[in-house]
């Protein structure tokens, strides 16, 4: 429209009365007509539908569906036709007992993240310990990331994370056990005056010094290596959550994996952060509860708590966290905490202290994966500044770092590994050879 049209239009409108704004609740009458026919063809299609179960809700076809030369368009819209839903056959109906729209928190088995479970058994002086451990084997010559998990926890905590490493680095194995007192790994006492008769009995009495989690760790990777049929230890990578991570930097310090280890992680646990939060840990296990009525509720409550911060890896790493207690007409079956976190109190300080300085100390790549950089104390901040160490901060995630984020920390772990792979590393020949070579030339 030109502007010529629009001042004449302008000029024509402004001389025209000015309507009202309609009240509410008015109805145009050409409206009422059309709601007024729209009830009468919904009245008609009730008549007819009611005529339908009069015949065992069949209509006869139109004309036009039986001539056999009528084309296919045609057939189809007499077809459309001649299928109506009756209301009072409740074809849409929801079925009795259909979710509702909430998916369940169902467990997920761990054949999804794992190759396989291995039970292997070993004799100490006092007991005889029969460890759990899930294992994906390495392929064509790749590394070996060993995990292990904080307290309370399980084998199954790296399970997802397991799963996003093999995704990124194909030819890489886990090796994902239960600690002691922890997860399906159980004792039998040699002692003649007691025996672990009970998973009850057995929560009270494990011992789990860091000397004592750090001896089954090296023994679990020699009895893979036997039970594999292993010539030689693949290259290994080591990864602790919280006392895992005192535990792998233990083994890795003590040097007893000789020079298979190749470098160590530690997630979201430093020396000063986590001792000052021993105080108030009885506060916060006496605010868990004490039980829950299926596994279902357990997963749900560590996702709405925020203490598992992805359904996935909760739905396999949780049921693994709880037991089911002995059945009775009295009580219904509930689900208890596997392990009794109140009982471990006295190892507590031994887990962590010199935590720092043991990092910093050992032997082989280093990487600190931490929810927040408050958590360093001097010593490791001193150690990042001169680069001893590196280090990756996650602020979105939780506690569970590899549990909340497990893609993000797969993938921070595998490129570690790269830079601390030393079977693609090419040294220059020594000085010395050199020299021998000079000389058997000359000679």
């Amino acid at each position: 429209m030109s502007d010529l049209q629009r001042a004449f239009a302008k000029a024509k409108l402004s001389g025209l009365p000015f309507d009202p704004p309609l009240p509410p609740g008015y109805v145009d009458e050409e409206d009422e007509i059309e709601e007024m026919k729209e009830e009468e063809e919904e009245e008609e299609e009730e008549e007819e539908e009611d005529e339908d179960e009069g015949n065992d809700g069949l209509r006869p076809l139109p004309e036009s569906s039986r001539d056999d030369d009528s084309s296919s368009a045609s057939s189809s819209a007499s077809s459309t036709g001649t299928v109506r839903p009756s209301p009072s056959k409740h074809l849409f109906a929801r079925p009795k007992g259909a979710s509702t729209g909430k998916k369940p928190l169902d467990q997920l088995p761990w054949t999804s993240f794992f190759a396989q479970e291995l039970y292997l058994t070993r004799k100490t002086p006092t007991a005889i310990i029969t460890h759990h451990t899930y294992l994906t084997p390495p392929l064509e010559k790749g590394p070996l990331f060993v995990t292990h998990h904080g307290a309370g926890s399980s084998g199954l905590s790296f399970a997802v994370c397991a799963s996003e490493i093999r995704k990124a680095l194909p030819n890489a194995g886990i090796l994902s056990l239960d600690a002691r007192g922890h997860g399906e790994t159980t004792l039998q006492s040699l002692k003649e005056d007691h025996e672990y008769g009970s998973l009850a009995e057995q929560r009270e009495v494990v011992n789990l010094s860091l000397e004592t989690l750090s001896d089954d760790l090296i023994h679990v990777i020699g009895l893979v290596k036997e039970k594999m049929a292993w010539s030689e230890l693949p290259g290994l990578v080591l990864i602790g959550h919280s006392l895992g991570g005192a535990v792998v930097t233990e083994a890795a310090k003590s040097g007893r994996l000789g020079n298979a280890v190749l470098a160590y992680a530690v997630l979201d646990v430093v020396e000063g952060s986590a001792i000052d939060a021993l105080q108030s840990m009885q506060s916060y296990l006496s605010t868990r509860p004490k039980s829950f009525p299926s596994l279902s509720s357990g997963i749900e409550w560590h996702i709405r708590t925020r203490t598992i911060r992805n359904s996935l890896s909760a739905r396999v790493s949780v049921p693994s966290l709880l037991c089911a207690s002995p059945f009775s007409s009295s009580t219904p079956s509930t689900w208890t905490w596997r392990t009794n976190l109140s009982a471990t109190q006295p190892f507590w300080e031994n887990w962590f202290v010199g935590l720092s300085s043991k990092f910093l100390a050992a032997k082989g790549g280093k990487l600190l994966l931490l929810a927040g950089t408050d958590r360093l104390d001097k010593e490791l901040t001193i150690g990042q500044m001169q680069g001893k160490y590196q280090i990756q901060v996650f602020p979105d995630s939780g506690h569970f770092i590899h549990e909340d984020l497990p893609e993000k920390t797969a993938m921070v772990l595998v490129n570690f590994y790269r830079r601390n792979d030393r079977s693609k590393l090419v040294l220059p020949p020594k000085v010395g050879d050199l020299l021998k070579m000079k000389q058997e030339k000359r000679i």
